[in-house]
């Protein structure tokens, strides 16, 4: 069996719930109402992201190496 590891991008909201984005396979975004069922729900949403293309008979893409940048901007007052 072939194992991919992708990365998850949790942000928790002021008003509670975490969003969450697996950048690596566009469609993949969910939320949950704590960080464990966010991280479970986009498990199981990653895991039928690749159902697809699976079906197909296409190549399922690991992530590679992601390119991160941090941008300051200022703001006005």
């Amino acid at each position: 069996m072939q194992t991919l590891t992708y990365r998850m991008s949790l942000r928790k909201e002021p008003e509670g719930g975490y969003p969450v984005i697996v950048p690596s396979r566009l469609r993949c975004v969910t939320y949950g109402a704590t960080l464990e069922g966010s991280v479970a729900v986009a498990r199981e949403a990653n895991a039928l992201s690749i159902e697809s293309p699976r079906a197909y008979g296409e190549e399922i893409l690991a992530e590679e190496a992601p390119l991160e940048y941090t941008v300051t901007l200022p703001v006005h007052a």
